[in-house]
């Protein structure tokens, strides 16, 4: 139907309250309007307005500081002036504790008597809480000036209603904004700024190292160096080198088998095994005997510990003394290191696919014709496979194969498709064709028309 005809319903209950704004209009997708209660919003309106309020300050704060200081000391008996003071999160451990003990009483003073909501007044119009009620208290007007100081309200309705919403949109973007500042501030040392400026950040301490390179430049989304720590950094450089190295290996080992064949000879002459009785990938698993597996345990063994855990302690990162593909020329070698990281990241990303599809179809690469065993075609010709997805099993409930579980799962696709069609067969039918006529219940005189479409039926059919 259409919207504009559903004018019960608690999600406009406050269609028409301030901050209802283009472009996105009444906007509140995390649904705490949604029961429609009064009370419930108008708390929650008087702590935005609170909030924006802060958040607009606090902003301000940060920008005001850039361009001028207070004069003078801070605190007199620890020689510490304002100026000494530097803007930002920085400034949290240099305040002395007396004075975070001063803002926090000054916070309290305004939050408990200077800035009270009434409940009977708009959210955000703040009285004073002082002693003798009316006699002493006294509102504020535009700008937050009291009374007695020439704050005036605003007479104009339309000027009001302006002005309140502009300091709802500006509360809002404040609270963005300073959240933005303190990230970039912790992250920078500054809330804005040439980036280039911030020699100092702990983000910039490995941007010049092997394997920042274009298009994402030097990318951390983990935040694994934002410590600035070298240590840690050459740490992990050591063993995304002998991943990567590994992942390269792997990488040919399965495409060489596939095009230059294997080994001529045995595997294990005593128990009868060629190399080409070995298939290629994860089915090789099964296949190798259990002595095999511990050779190839102990070889992998003998290679880690001849190379050292100290390379990133000692020098430099994978350097194993190994030189055959190294070169003299300082730009020519860097080119050739980038390389190897370059390709030993592609090769991790390659050889974790190749696992994936291997274990999903029995083959690394291929024509998807030719998987004919896969356990995902099991049901590739069942009713219900349409173009254009196919058979489409993104759970992949149906991985195993399992024609038991399967018709389980059709059974009951059936059977809550068909209720369903019902359900909305009985939605939309009494909208247009009307409801019965007569009583649903003569003994307690409901007639069918008394009874509403939709939800709000389920308060009305009696319980028998």
């Amino acid at each position: 139907g259409d919207w504009a005809n559903y004018v019960d319903s608690p999600l406009r209950a406050f269609e028409n309250e301030l901050g209802v704004q283009p472009p996105v209009g009444f906007w509140d997708p995390a649904g705490f309007t949604a029961e429609g209660n009064q009370y419930d919003f108008y708390r929650r309106r008087c702590i935005e307005l609170k909030h924006g309020r802060v958040a607009m300050l606090a902003c301000t704060g940060y920008i005001v500081q850039e361009f001028v200081r207070f004069p003078g000391f801070l605190s007199p008996s620890s020689s510490i002036k304002f100026a000494d003071i530097p803007n930002g999160l920085a400034a949290v451990e240099k305040v002395p504790a007396v004075g975070w003990f001063q803002y926090t009483v000054f916070c309290g003073i305004c939050d408990l008597w200077l800035c009270h909501q009434v409940p009977s007044n708009p959210p955000g119009k703040l009285t004073t809480r002082l002693f003798g009620e009316g006699i002493t208290n006294y509102q504020y007007g535009s700008i937050g000036l009291p009374g007695y100081l020439g704050g005036k309200p605003v007479e104009d309705p339309e000027l009001k209603k302006k002005k309140l919403n502009a300091e709802l949109a500006n509360g809002r973007l404040a609270m963005m904004a300073i959240i933005g500042m303190f990230f970039q501030d912790g992250l920078t040392g500054s809330a804005w700024g040439d980036w280039a400026n911030y020699v100092d950040s702990p983000l910039r301490a490995f941007e010049s190292e092997l394997g920042v390179q274009a298009p994402v430049g030097f990318w951390d989304p983990a935040g694994f160096t934002s410590d600035g720590d070298v240590s840690n950094f050459k740490r992990r450089r050591s063993v995304e080198l002998k991943h990567g190295r590994i992942s390269m290996m792997a990488t040919m080992g399965y495409i060489t088998p596939e095009v230059v064949g294997k080994l001529p000879g045995y595997l294990s002459p005593s128990a009868g095994l060629k190399f080409a009785d070995i298939p290629n990938g994860l089915a090789a698993i099964s296949k190798v005997p259990s002595l095999g597996w511990a050779q190839i345990a102990a070889y992998f063994g003998f290679v880690e510990f001849s190379g050292g855990f100290e390379d990133y302690k000692s020098g430099t990162p994978g350097d194993y003394g190994f030189k055959v593909l190294t070169s003299s020329d300082p730009e020519e070698k860097t080119k050739k290191l980038s390389a190897e990281i370059a390709n030993g990241r592609l090769a991790m990303m390659a050889i974790i696919g190749m696992f994936f599809q291997d274990g999903l179809t029995g083959s690394a690469w291929g024509d998807w014709a030719l998987y004919t065993a896969s356990p995902l075609r099991a049901f590739e010709s069942e009713l219900g496979v349409q173009a254009p997805v196919g058979f489409w099993d993104p759970a992949g409930f149906t991985a195993d194969g399992n024609a038991e579980n399967f018709a389980r799962r059709r059974q009951t696709e059936l059977k809550h498709g068909r209720i369903a069609m019902l359900a909305t067969m009985g939605y939309i039918t009494p909208e247009i064709t009307g409801k019965f006529p007569g009583y649903l219940s003569p003994s307690l005189g409901l007639k069918f028309a008394d009874v509403p479409n939709g939800l709000a039926a389920l308060s009305k059919v009696p319980t028998a």
